[in-house]
This record gives C-alpha cells, sequence and structure tokens, in this order.
C-alpha cells in the first residue's frame, strides 16, 4: 500500500498506509487526521479537503481537473502553486511517498 504523509499546520506529521482506489481525503477521515474536514464527501464542491502539496512530491500526482481548480479560489486559506483538493487525489502506486501540509484552517 502507498504511504501518504500528512503534516499539520503545526508540523506533527503522520504517516498512513492508504489501499489503491481511495482518495488522500478519505484516508485522512478514516484515521482521523485533524485538518481535513471533507464537508462534501469528496465532489470538489466545498474546498474544506485543501492540502498544500510538498515540493518534493510535487510530480506525483496528476493534473488537475477544471472543477478542481475553480474550487480552489474559493478556500479557507488561501491558494498556493502547489494546492490541491485531497478529495481529488486518488490514491495510486505513483502517489507512494506523497507529502502534503494542511493549511491552518479548513473552514
Amino acid at each position: 500500500m502507498p504511504k501518504i504523509t500528512y503534516v499539520a499546520a503545526d508540523r506533527a506529521e503522520q504517516t498512513l498506509d492508504l489501499p489503491l482506489g481511495t482518495t488522500v481525503m478519505r484516508g485522512a477521515l478514516t484515521n482521523d487526521v485533524d485538518g481535513i474536514v471533507g464537508q462534501c464527501g469528496g465532489y470538489a464542491q466545498c474546498g474544506t479537503c485543501h492540502v498544500f502539496v510538498d515540493p518534493d512530491s510535487l510530480d506525483k500526482p496528476g493534473e488537475m481537473e477544471p472543477d478542481e481548480d475553480d474550487m480552489l479560489d474559493f478556500t479557507a486559506c488561501p491558494r498556493e502553486p502547489n494546492s490541491r483538493l485531497s478529495c481529488q487525489l486518488e490514491v495510486t502506486e505513483a502517489l507512494d511517498g506523497l507529502i502534503v501540509h494542511l493549511p491552518e484552517r479548513q473552514t
């Protein structure tokens, strides 16, 4: 199973083995990772699963779809060039070693 590391705003890290086919958001919710809300359930409609992909991991996620790109303009913490919605990051072997930083707040 691919390993995904979540880094909280206070820099605390949690690394999880996530099953293929889930999402980075669903993995966080299932494992009680503080800092990801996921209000819309993973449909890229709320922005409460906003993460910042670590610079060392930028090559791991694929390209974002237009809906995700649009929703990132409405997140609680300002969008950065490395912003993604974790609900749109499907866990694949290519994501093994992904590091995401959580914003200070989601709502």
